[in-house]
C-alpha cells in the first residue's frame, strides 16, 4: 500500500514575528507549558488560520498547523498526562543519559540546563492532550477534508532515552522500564482512540533519537551506564510497537527519523542507517517510514534494500537547513535510485516499488522550535520548497498527487 500521501510535509512551520513576539512577552519560550495563555492562544489561532489558507491555496498536503502551538516539536503531551512531573532546569551534562548527541551539542553551545518530565506517579491519560490543537486545525475546514490533515506527536521513548540513566521515573511510581512503557503505551493508545474519534486519520511519531544508535560515542556511553545497547534499543521497538496495539485500521501511523533539525541548521547526529534499518524496518510495526535524506549525512540509499514487501517510505530529499532551492529533476532521479535498491531488495521492479512504495518530502521540519530555522530559511522560500515537493510528486506520480 502507497503512503497516504505523495507529497508529505514533515510537521513544523517556520513561526510568524507576530506569534514569536506574543510567546516571547508571555513567557512561554519552554519546551514544556501545559496550558497557553489566552492572548497566546488568540495569536496562534490567527497564524493556524493564516498557515491553514496558505497550504490550500498552494494545494499542499497534508494539512497542519505548523506545530505554532508549541514551543517545540515534543511538546505538550508529556507534562499533560497525569503522573508526569516537569523538572525545569536539570542540568547538562549530568542530568542526560550519558553520550547523549543532542545533549553533547547544547554543552558545546555553552546550554548549562535543559527541562525534562519524570513520571512520579503512575500515569494515566485523563484528557485528550492534543485535542484542542485538532480541534482548532479541522475547524478551519470542512469534514471532508479532515482526512487530509495530520498531526505530529513526539516517541514514547523520548524521556527515557534522553534522561539519565534510571530517572526517568521515580522508584514510588514504577520499578521498572518495562511497567513505565506499559502505562505510557496505554496513554498513547487512548490519545490515538480519541483523535481518531474526532476525526483525525493520520498520525506522525517522531524520534530522532533513534538515529543515536548510529553514533559511537552514544554506543560507549550506553557501556558506562552499564547498558547493552542493543537491548535497550529492543526496548524502545516494543514501546513503539505498544503504542500501536488495538489501534482503529484506518488511523494511519507513521514514524519520523532524523539527526536533529537545531537551531542555526545544526544536527545532532550523523551516518548512514545501515547499522539500525534492518531491525526498524522488519521489527517495527510502522507501515510509514519518514525518513531524512537530503545530504550525505544521512548516507546513500543502500539501507533502503532492507524494506520488507508491505512497508513504505517517504524519503526525505528536500532540505530544511540549506536555502538553496532545488533541481527538481535531480530530485527525480535520487527517487528512481532509492526505488532501484528497494526493488532490488524485494524482487521487483523499479516500477511497481515507486507506485506501491515511494512517496517524498522535505528532510525535517522547518522549525522543530518556535525561533529555530535554517540559516538563510524565509517563509517565502519555505513555501517554495513545499510546492518544490508538490511538484516532484506531481511529477513522477501524476494525478494520484494532485
Amino acid at each position: 500500500m502507497a503512503p497516504p500521501f505523495r507529497a508529505e510535509q514533515i510537521g513544523s512551520l517556520l513561526r510568524p514575528a507576530e506569534l514569536l513576539a506574543a510567546r516571547a512577552s508571555s513567557d512561554v519560550s519552554k519546551s514544556y507549558v501545559p496550558v497557553l495563555p489566552e492572548e497566546v492562544k488568540r495569536v496562534t489561532r490567527e497564524a493556524i488560520t493564516s498557515a491553514v489558507k496558505k497550504q490550500e491555496s498552494l494545494s499542499i498536503q497534508p494539512l497542519t498547523s505548523g506545530e505554532y502551538e508549541r514551543h517545540i516539536f515534543y511538546g505538550g503531551f508529556f507534562e499533560n498526562l497525569q503522573g508526569m512531573k516537569i523538572l525545569p532546569e536539570l542540568p547538562i551534562p549530568k542530568g542526560f543519559r550519558a553520550n547523549l548527541p543532542s545533549v553533547a551539542t547544547l554543552q558545546k553551545q555553552g546550554v548549562k540546563t535543559r527541562p525534562g518530565v519524570v513520571a512520579t506517579g503512575k500515569i494515566q491519560h485523563v484528557k485528550c492532550v492534543y485535542g484542542e490543537e485538532w480541534e482548532v486545525l479541522r475547524s478551519l475546514m470542512k469534514e471532508e477534508q479532515w482526512r487530509e490533515c495530520k498531526l505530529t506527536m513526539p516517541s514514547p521513548t523520548w524521556q527515557h532515552m534522553q534522561l539519565a540513566k534510571g530517572t526517568a521515573y521515580s522508584s514510588a511510581a514504577y520499578t521498572s522500564d518495562e511497567t513505565y512503557f506499559e502505562d505510557l503505551a496505554a496513554a498513547y493508545r487512548a490519545e490515538f482512540l480519541s483523535l481518531y474519534n474526532s476525526g483525525l486519520r493520520s498520525i506522525q511519531i517522531d524520534d530522532p533519537n533513534l538515529t543515536f544508535f548510529l553514533d559511537q560515542s552514544f554506543i560507549d556511553g550506553c557501556k558506562q551506564d552499564g547498558i547493552d545497547a542493543d537491548s535497550l534499543l529492543s526496548l524502545y521497538i516494543s514501546a513503539h510497537n505498544s503504542i500501536l496495539a488495538s489501534k482503529p485500521e484506518n488511523l494511519h501511523v507513521g514514524i519520523h527519523l532524523c539527526r536533529g533539525n537545531m537551531k542555526d541548521s545544526t544536527h545532532v547526529a550523523s551516518g548512514s542507517y545501515e547499522g539500525i534499518a534492518k531491525r526498524l524496518f522488519t521489527e517495527l510495526e510502522y507501515h510509514t517510514f519518514y525518513l531524512e535524506y537530503d545530504s550525505s549525512r544521512a548516507g546513500d540509499f543502500s539501507p533502503l534494500r532492507h524494506l520488507p514487501i508491505g512497508k513504505n517510505v517517504v524519503i526525505g530529499i528536500v532540505s530544511t537547513k540549506d536555502p538553496a532551492l532545488e533541481d527538481i529533476n535531480e530530485l527525480e532521479k535520487r527517487v528512481w535510485e532509492a526505488a532501484d535498491v528497494i526493488a532490488q531488495g524485494q524482487g521487483r521492479s523499479r516500477e511497481t516499488v515507486v507506485k506501491e512504495v515511494l512517496g517524498v518530502s522535505p528532510q525535517c521540519g522547518f522549525a522543530s522550535m518556535s525561533a529555530g530555522g535554517g540559516v538563510g530559511m524565509t517563509e517565502e522560500r519555505m513555501w517554495e520548497k513545499l510546492v518544490l515537493v508538490r511538484d516532484l510528486a506531481r511529477k513522477i506520480w501524476g494525478d494520484e498527487a494532485a
